[in-house]
């Protein structure tokens, strides 16, 4: 069914509503069964007679829509519950990304400096509202679970498509950094596996994002007929066999999407974000650093903006610091298990968009021959995941200042959704959080600041969440304090001690101790 658009301008009222619709059916005649999409660019102003013009459309056409409605014109759509009956787009800003600087670059799009301060990433797909909005709930999800990353706070017009437009000041790619600054080579290897880490290790709500081994399954079941001797049956059974996870893998992680922002390092294009096995973002990382270049050695430079000897020697070094050894042997084994996926996807992809055959010349041939002789030699693409810290996600390092309060308590929650919390319990849990954090930020360190770590364990037999803070600030016991007399009028009450009362009366238990020269409450609450 195509689209057939429509020009609506000017007014449409009570004086001209009626040749208004005289005009659009007109239009109309002959379309046949079409969408309608009613373009509002130019209308200023419409009264009732105007949307009792596309009530009527709307029951001739019942997938109607209204596009690009300025600002003071859907807030008449709104009132009038336009926007429930049918779909009614907002204009937007339009920006142009013309001699603008690329700072980052993933699949499905590139990210601009547009002015000093903000940057735009653009869409290759022309209809990118929905990615849009998907990147926009996944980036958010990030942040709480503690990756550090800029949300969208604008959606605007790029071209023929749309954009999403972030503050980010002064970034600077890893990819820039590298090209430019090559003595800084080992620090970019240092944050870079850092952050990797740091998102391998986040653990995800159940649901909230998709597992990326199912889109694997999908690419080795295309590719998997050009392997020989029950070799493609082998390779979808190992892909099968990598254990499940929930933990976070980002799907598109390379230097030009890990980005320096003042002191601080971001990551950034999060529409590929997904849970799974760590070798998913060690296949794909390949590629973007060897596999796409196998065979065009200068095209590394046009992407990543430096040469393929520092493109592999950066793979190398990020591989062996991720896996924690110098050792060739183990690096060895690892990288045939990753080369097993990495060839898959290039013979997927030359197969599907460029209808290359698997003769040996061609590089379909090449890589078809390459998948063979590593195939020979494994039978697991597990490998050793000892080395990759598991706890980290469980603590929280944050300055103790009441503007962080909304970060614990996000950091918390978001464990507890993991755990199916009931609403009503993270209400208590969220009072008790409040009550112990405000408390630190206010008296630990008074007159100055410092740091205070949360940790969250969640418990079984039975279900329960241990929650524990620590700070380095003046040694003080809140258990010692009496609890008040809530029976007195307010007049006779000693003001204070209301905060750890309430603690101790919505948590199951709570503990103290002063160990190590911290402060350590742990509160504990049945779920």
């Amino acid at each position: 069914m195509n689209d057939k658009i429509i020009k609506i301008s000017g007014r449409i009222d009570s004086e001209n509503a009626a040749s208004a619709e005289q005009r659009i059916l007109e239009q109309l005649a002959g379309a046949g069964d079409v969408v309608v999409s009613l373009d509002a660019s130019d209308l200023v102003y419409i009264s009732s007679a105007g949307l009792r013009v596309i009530l009527r459309l709307k029951k001739a056409y019942p997938k109607l829509k209204i596009t690009n409605v300025n600002a003071e014109i859907y807030d008449i759509f709104d009132m009038t519950g336009f926007t429930e009956m049918m779909t009614v787009e907002k204009a937007y800003r339009v920006v142009s990304v013309e001699g603008c600087d690329v700072i980052g670059e993933g699949f499905n799009g590139k990210v601009y400096r547009i002015d000093k301060d903000n940057v735009v990433k653009t869409y290759k797909n022309a209809d990118a509202l929905a990615e849009i909005q998907h990147e926009r709930e996944v980036a958010k999800l990030a942040l709480i679970l503690g990756v550090p990353t800029a949300i969208s706070y604008d959606v605007v017009r790029v071209g023929d498509s749309y954009g999403s437009v972030f503050e980010l000041l002064n970034a600077r790619s890893f990819a820039k950094i590298l090209a430019k600054e090559p003595d800084k080579f080992e620090w970019c290897v240092t944050e870079y596996v850092k952050m990797l880490k740091k998102i391998h290790s986040i653990t995800v709500p159940e649901g909230r994002l998709p597992k990326i081994k199912d889109k694997t399954l999908k690419k080795i079941s295309r590719m998997k007929d050009t392997l020989p001797d029950g070799l493609g049956d082998k390779l979808y059974g190992m892909v099968q066999a990598i254990p499940d996870t929930d933990h976070m893998v980002h799907g598109d992680f390379h230097t030009k999407n890990i980005v320096l922002a003042g002191d601080e390092v971001l990551v950034i294009d999060m529409d590929t974000l997904s849970t799974g096995h760590p070798i998913f973002d060690l296949y794909l990382m390949y590629n973007a650093y060897v596999g796409f270049y196998e065979f065009d050695h200068d095209a590394v430079l046009s992407f990543q903006g430096f040469d393929y000897d520092t493109s592999v020697r950066f793979w190398k070094a990020c591989l062996s610091a991720y896996l924690g050894t110098k050792d060739e042997k183990k690096i060895s084994e690892t990288e045939d298990k990753i080369h097993c996926l990495s060839y898959a996807y290039m013979i997927d992809r030359d197969r599907r968009y460029n209808g290359v055959s698997a003769n040996e010349d061609s590089h379909v041939g090449i890589f078809t021959a390459k998948l063979i002789d590593v195939l020979g030699r494994i039978d697991s693409l597990d490998f050793e995941l000892s080395e990759i810290p598991k706890e980290a996600e469980k603590e929280l390092e944050t300055d103790a200042i009441t503007d962080n309060l909304d970060v614990v308590t996000d950091f918390v929650n978001a464990h507890l959704d993991a755990a199916g919390c009931s609403l009503k319990t993270r209400s208590q849990i969220d009072l008790a959080v409040e009550e112990i954090f405000i408390n630190i930020a206010n008296y630990a360190y008074a007159p100055n600041t410092g740091k205070a770590v949360v940790r969250v364990d969640l418990k079984k037999d039975p279900d329960a969440v241990a929650i524990t803070f620590s700070d380095r600030g003046i040694p003080y016991d809140p258990l010692k304090k009496p609890d008040p007399d809530v029976a007195l009028a307010a007049e006779e009450r000693e003001i204070g001690g209301l905060g750890i009362f309430l603690t101790k009366k919505v948590m199951d238990e709570v503990a103290y101790e002063y160990k190590n020269g911290q402060n350590i409450l742990t509160m504990t609450k049945k779920l």
